[in-house]
Order: C-alpha cells, then structure tokens, then sequence
C-alpha cells in the first residue's frame, strides 16, 4: 500500500512540474536592484565607535593614578616588598652572561627598537585618514 501512495506522490509532483510554467524577470531587473542597493549604499552613514569611550579611558587612568598613589605613600617607607624579594632572577644573569654583543649588533638592536616606536604612530595617522574618507 505504502508503494502505491509514493508512486501517487510521484505522478502528482512530475505532473505539477510539467504543467508549471517556468517564469523569467523583466527586462530592467537587475538594473533595478543594482540601482536601488546603490541608494542603500549612499544614504547609509558609518559611525565608527571605540571599544573603549573617553569615560571608560578616565576611569583606567583614575585607577592607575590611585593604586600608584596609594603605593607610594602609604606604608612604611623602609618596608620592602616581600614577594617581589621572593623571586629569584639568577636565570636571568647566569643566561645573559655568556652573551656577548658587539657595538653594531647593540646600535641595531637600539635603532630598530626607536624606529619601531616612531612607526607606530605613523602607521596609526595613516589608517586613521584612510577610514576618514
């Protein structure tokens, strides 16, 4: 019986499909589209916001100068931090100290480090201006 119904289904869906008639767009329909996506396009304003507001800035900055203020007047003075005396940094000596770099290598290093400091303000100004456009 199952095989009987299918084979129904089947006839009925190739019948409605030859009988359908196969439908085209107008003559102007993609220049109608394209011409009003381009409307969107032009009335559309991007507002680029920052991840982080002027406020949200200020209140960072707030907290820093409050935790640098209150270590550094607060407490005795003579007092020592205790787990910074807790680390110890002797991996650091007994590796740099077999290292030896000549004037070049050290005038490299210094120069490469001061270009990239300057380069990233500029590679800001620069994608900055581009997105104003």
């Amino acid at each position: 019986m199952n095989g009987n119904a299918d084979k129904y289904l089947d006839d009925l869906a190739k019948k409605v499909i030859n009988e359908s008639v196969e439908e085209s767009p107008s003559f102007n329909f993609t220049n109608a589209v394209m011409s009003k996506v381009e409307a969107l396009n032009e009335n559309r304003v991007i507002v680029y916001k920052p991840l982080i507001s002027k406020t949200g800035w200020g209140f960072i900055v707030l907290v820093c100068l409050a935790v640098l203020c209150y270590a550094l007047f607060s407490g005795n003075p003579t007092e020592t931090l205790v787990w910074f005396d807790k680390i110890d940094f002797s991996f650091v000596s007994n590796t740099l100290s077999g290292l030896k770099l000549s004037k070049t290598a050290m005038y490299s290093i210094v120069l490469f480090g001061f270009m990239f400091c300057i380069q990233i303000p500029i590679l800001k100004h620069h994608f900055d201006k581009r997105f104003d456009v």
